[in-house]
């Protein structure tokens, strides 16, 4: 797909093509998946469940679609009625689970990022095993996953990605990130012109420092090319080991 038509095409079009793109190349949905889609109640979430519903045709695959979004005892400024209402025009099933994330903590432990993904990580995992669901998509874009290639590598000496695909060897789920091939600043265009981030939610923690002083590298050194993003990207797929398919 040429730099040309990602700057010219119509975003909502672009994002679809590269949603699709992904799924064709890494195998991502298959005829008679069930999809759990982690409904944070983000922008990103929320585009990967219109993505998710609206390619249908040009996959030419059956698969059903349902949103998980797991409320906490932290976070209240989430517009669930907006959101579902959201899901409800695409036809996805909408599923509210609460989980008391704070309240897990053990005394004298501080609420932070990682424990908070744990939790709801591990309650995705238990839902979709526990309602026969063999896919759970989650709303990672690809800037996601070179801050986090490069964050694995500068902080613990790892040369590890955010997968696109990854099979559990314990469980009878996969995780997909349809979104992989796709630019945050597009999805950020895509949800503003379907008027999602109206229905959107942002996290009081907000992203972590770590993550968004190595945001700030590489859009630095990449200049903010998207041609030198997608170079990255496949890249992480271009050596003896895939770290793009675990």
């Amino acid at each position: 797909m040429s730099n040309r038509f990602l700057r010219s095409a119509n975003v909502e079009k672009v994002v679809q093509k590269l949603t699709v793109k992904a799924v064709l190349e890494r195998n991502l949905i298959s005829d008679g998946d069930r999809i759990l889609i982690a409904a944070s109640g983000g922008k990103d979430s929320t585009v990967l469940a219109w993505a998710l519903a609206g390619i249908r045709p040009a996959l030419k695959k059956n698969y059903e679609l349902a949103a998980l979004h797991i409320s906490s005892d932290f976070c209240a400024c989430c517009k669930k009625s907006a959101l579902q209402a959201k899901l409800a025009q695409w036809d996805i099933p909408f599923i509210d689970l609460f989980v008391p994330v704070i309240g897990r903590l053990k005394p004298g432990e501080k609420m932070n990022c990682y424990w908070c993904s744990t939790q709801r990580r591990t309650e995705l995992l238990k839902y979709a095993v526990e309602n026969n669901f063999n896919k759970i998509a989650l709303g990672h874009h690809l800037d996601d996953i070179i801050e986090t290639f490069f964050m694995n590598m500068t902080n613990k000496g790892e040369l590890s990605a955010m997968p696109i695909s990854l099979s559990y060897r314990k469980y009878p789920v996969a995780l997909i990130r349809p979104l992989g091939y796709v630019e945050e600043r597009q999805v950020i265009d895509c949800a503003a012109k379907l008027d999602i981030l109206a229905a959107a939610c942002t996290c009081p923690f907000g992203i972590n420092s770590k993550r968004r002083d190595m945001r700030k590298k590489i859009a630095d050194f990449t200049g903010n090319s998207a041609a030198v993003k997608r170079r990255i990207l496949r890249a992480l797929s271009s050596g003896a080991e895939d770290l793009l398919t675990e």
